[in-house]
């Protein structure tokens, strides 16, 4: 995947539009990765499939979600997440952004 394609990256602090939480996202997908049932199910506002899509550490909950680009915005709050995850993922927090363990390709 090209850097420029996703709109954000991991460690990018977000909002989503739809379901009103933040979060910070641990993973980018280029395209939608998931299956069909699991899209007819959950993805009921049915976002575009070959946009980049996100995983993502929900603030205050144990849980993660795979939400599309189209339903994310940039979180500007520069307020940290409460998620048991964090430091499995990330090493610190530079009051932007989570700086990530695992070297980027």
């Amino acid at each position: 995947m090209s850097p420029a394609t996703a709109l954000f990256s991991v460690g990018t602090l977000i909002h989503h539009r739809l379901f009103q939480y933040r979060g910070v996202i641990f993973d980018v997908d280029p395209v939608y990765q998931g299956t069909e049932e699991w899209y007819a199910q959950m993805a009921r506002s049915r976002p575009p499939r070959d946009e980049p899509w996100y995983h993502v550490m929900v603030h205050d909950a144990t849980h993660t979600t795979y939400v599309a680009e189209q339903n994310l915005e940039a979180d500007l709050t520069g307020e940290e997440i409460n998620h048991p995850l964090l430091d499995e993922q990330f090493a610190g927090f530079d009051g932007h952004r989570y700086l990530s363990r695992q070297q980027s390709n």
